[in-house]
């Protein structure tokens, strides 16, 4: 056993030292995880910009239109002259603009029908619809308020009350409605948590375990090729502390490799307790060993290193693509049961029950039994594989 250790140790160092493998194993699986947070984890609201050209400067509903669109949060406010919205219009620097006319407020205050034209190319691009929406909600809050206004001159016609008087307390109750609304709206989310890192961080992790120490079945290849594994033999090392090392080295790499991950994850995002962190551990051991067996493997069929590598890659992206590592899969469908075939998908489960769901290993127990019993299925089979010479044993 303690050559085996040495062994382990050896290849340990030798990866570490290794730039390459350390940018594919290390770097890159960091990377992905930024660009794909930068992506999906920011805010769900929504943010651009509302070009508008007042002509009606001044106007009491053109200034409240512009105030109320203001106070959206997310949406900027960036007021034009015509010419320069045309201009913009014209090459495509921007793809919609709003034009309040003039006279606007004079038609709306003596009860006459009034327009508020959109400039736009095209369909004006996502941005410009959603603004064009809030333009029109606005608007059409004008046209509510409005009309009670008038209703409620109608019904008073015959009183003394003075019209700015009813105009005024007509006001007051619309702004009082705004702060404290009748009917309000409350969001609930179904399912799991939209959070990106949540929904990327299992899958990012088992992908990169799972590709990186399925593509050392290369170095394996090569080593049997070049006869260094035969040599290694000759120095009365036996097949079997051989195999171990290996077996260890590979290991050993899949598991610093989810080390790294969780490790940025607990300081960046504080996503664990030191239980779950230790928790989340023993889950990566474990699907680190599963691997590790099945890199064998693959370096025990494979009888190049091309072979190894597209064998690696063919496995790894139907595991990944099976297992619906970024994309979750409804249960009851035809690829929901192919997803039981893969061991990404029980890795990811235990993984999300540790992380997402606050559980315990206890919790992901039938997940973990399935990695186990992979592990050791296929460290059985890699051990009757292996083989120190490109012939036979």
């Amino acid at each position: 056993m303690k050559k085996a250790l040495f062994i382990m140790l050896k290849e340990v160092r030798d990866f570490l030292q290794d730039k390459g493998d350390l940018s594919f194993s290390l770097v890159l699986p960091v990377l992905i995880f930024a660009l794909m947070y930068g992506a999906f984890g920011g805010s769900l609201q929504f943010n651009g910009t509302a070009y508008i050209v007042n002509q009606d400067e001044g106007g009491k509903y053109s200034t409240l239109l512009i105030q109320r669109l203001d106070k959206y949060n997310g949406l900027t406010i960036q007021t034009l002259s015509a010419s320069d919205a045309d201009s913009r219009l014209s090459r495509s620097a921007i793809q919609m603009a709003v034009f309040i006319p003039q006279g606007f407020s004079d038609k709306l205050a003596a009860n006459q029908p009034a327009q508020i034209v959109f400039k736009q190319r095209g369909n004006g691009g996502t941005e410009g619809q959603i603004v064009a929406n809030l333009v029109r909600g606005v608007a059409e809050g004008f046209s509510q308020e409005l009309q009670v206004q008038n209703r409620v001159k109608s019904d008073l016609s015959n009183s003394s009350i003075p019209p700015q008087q009813i105009e005024v307390t007509v006001q007051k109750f619309i702004a009082q409605e705004e702060t404290s609304p009748v009917v309000t709206i409350k969001e609930t989310t179904v399912g799991s948590s939209p959070d990106p890192v949540n929904q990327f961080l299992p899958g990012i992790m088992t992908m990169f375990v799972l590709f990186a120490v399925n593509l050392t079945a290369q170095s394996l290849v090569d080593e049997r090729r070049k006869g260094t594994l035969e040599r290694l033999i000759a120095t009365r090392l036996k097949a079997g502390e051989l195999f171990t090392g290996k077996f260890l080295a590979y290991m050993a790499r899949g598991f610093i490799q989810t080390l790294i991950l969780l490790l940025l994850a607990y300081a960046v995002f504080r996503l664990f307790t030191p239980v779950s962190f230790l928790e989340a551990l023993v889950l990566a051991l474990i699907f680190a060993a599963a691997c590790s067996a099945i890199g064998i493997i693959i370096g025990a069929i494979a009888r190049t290193q091309n072979q190894a590598t597209w064998i690696a890659v063919f496995f790894t992206m139907l595991m990944v693509m099976l297992s619906g590592t970024f994309v979750a899969i409804s249960k009851g469908t035809v690829l929901y049961t192919l997803s039981r075939i893969s061991i990404n998908t029980y890795a990811n489960d235990a993984f999300r029950t540790i992380i997402t769901r606050g559980g315990s290993l206890a919790d992901a127990r039938t997940d973990i039994l399935v990695m186990v019993g992979v592990a050791i299925v296929g460290l059985v089979v890699s051990r009757f594989l292996f083989r120190t010479t490109q012939g036979g044993k």
